[in-house]
């Protein structure tokens, strides 16, 4: 690698790629490397650069540190090696007396130490802490889990179509139910789905991005299991055929529970005949989310990508009401949810400051904000966008692995 002071634009472009602080791209497009050790903490209390970064660019600098270290050495190994001897008319060098001076016929030896500090080594900045995306698996598990329950209560308690018929709404007025519209909403959502998995495994940091997606649609479900108890709707259709109610039977409701879960809680499937699970749609959400994680994880260069997941999405979304099998009322409360929910989670994620309580940082009245500390306590700044082959699969005999890295650029 070049020495820093040898560093061009595009070299200081790729180190802040390298290091996770994407934000400042756009600041630095004609910095180079000497201009780069120029900076100072006086350059980040004005803007423009006081208005990237939440930390006053204090990451950015203590990293500036190590580089003006290293460039120190070079520095001085380049001063050794001049006084140490000259370069004759021939080519050849001829050495000097190093610190030798001459005085009244003898030789004083005169030893300089230069003392260079060695930085301590810093920490991964990006740690896999592959426990953490365990414990973010089982949380999300427990909510899949306790949404099947509640939705198996819930059908217990939903009033007949023939004595509550289903409430008045505006979408199934303007458009007549079409009856395998439902099942093209599922085959979209599978279909996004089987897309960000494939792109989670090919992700460098995905056990960090895999705790996230799990936190997320865990709570996203918990969410839902609360409204979905508290309040319970009619069923949106006089279409709907709901399975009879068990009046108490654990063991068929445990089974029914079973046989929902199997099937992935899917119409297509034949797993989900049980009704009263809307306020909000959990179609909705999955749809919605795996698109938010298919695009925040890709380069922006990939915009045919995110806009192949995005009809998935938008299209699914509107078969679900097309279907007439949620209320609008369902997947405009589940769009809200899951958005802000996404945006809020890697707005602190990505702001060093917001990772500290404080009195200034109302996210950390959220009531996950403690589970969210312990997830994202060691990552240091936005996840770079890095593919790289899984470890199983870079171990195959006829593979030949090179590291990729894909920026947003």
């Amino acid at each position: 690698m070049k020495e820093v002071g040898q560093w061009s634009e595009e070299d200081v472009l790729d180190w802040l790629t390298e290091e996770g602080m994407q934000e400042y791209l756009e600041s630095f497009q004609q910095l180079d490397g000497p201009g780069l050790l120029r900076l100072s903490e006086q350059d980040f209390r004005g803007p423009p650069l006081s208005l990237v970064s939440g930390d006053g660019g204090r990451q950015l600098l203590e990293r500036l540190e190590t580089l003006r270290v290293a460039h120190l050495m070079e520095v001085n190994k380049g001063h050794h090696h001049h006084a140490n001897g000259h370069v004759l008319a021939n080519g050849t060098a001829k050495p000097h007396h190093n610190g030798l001076l001459k005085k009244n016929g003898f030789h004083r030896s005169e030893q300089v130490h230069v003392q260079i500090p060695v930085p301590p080594p810093e920490p991964e900045r990006f740690p896999a802490e592959w426990g953490k995306t365990g414990a973010a698996f089982l949380y999300a598990v427990c909510c899949f889990l306790t949404t099947s329950v509640v939705i198996s209560v819930v059908h217990e308690r939903v009033p007949p179509k023939e004595e509550t018929p289903p409430l008045p709404d505006k979408f199934f007025d303007l458009f007549d139910r079409v009856e395998w519209a439902f099942s093209i909403c599922e085959v979209n959502g599978m279909l996004l789905v089987a897309l960000w998995l494939m792109q989670w495994v090919l992700l460098k940091h995905r056990s960090i991005v895999g705790r996230r997606f799990f936190f997320i649609v865990g709570t996203l479900y918990l969410y839902r299991c609360v409204t979905m108890y508290i309040t319970t709707l009619p069923v949106p259709g006089m279409h709907f055929r709901c399975s009879p109610k068990l009046s108490g039977r654990w063991e068929a409701q445990l089974h029914r529970i079973m046989k929902m879960i199997a099937g992935g809680g899917l119409t297509i499937t034949g797993s989900h005949t049980m009704c009263g699970d809307y306020l909000y749609s959990g179609h909705t959400v999955m749809l919605t989310l795996t698109y938010l994680f298919i695009k925040e994880y890709s380069p922006k260069r990939f915009w045919v990508y995110h806009w192949v997941c995005w009809t998935l999405s938008v299209v699914g979304v509107f078969c679900i009401l097309l279907a007439h099998d949620h209320y609008t009322v369902d997947v405009v409360v589940a769009y809200f949810i899951t958005t802000r929910l996404f945006w809020w989670y890697h707005t602190l994620a990505n702001q060093p400051v917001l990772k500290e309580s404080s009195q200034g940082n109302l996210f950390s009245q959220v009531w996950w904000y403690r589970l969210f500390q312990y997830f994202e306590h060691n990552v240091q700044g936005p996840v770079p966008k890095s593919y790289q082959l899984p470890l199983s699969w870079r171990m195959l005999p006829w593979t030949r692995v090179k590291y990729s890295r894909l920026d947003s650029q």
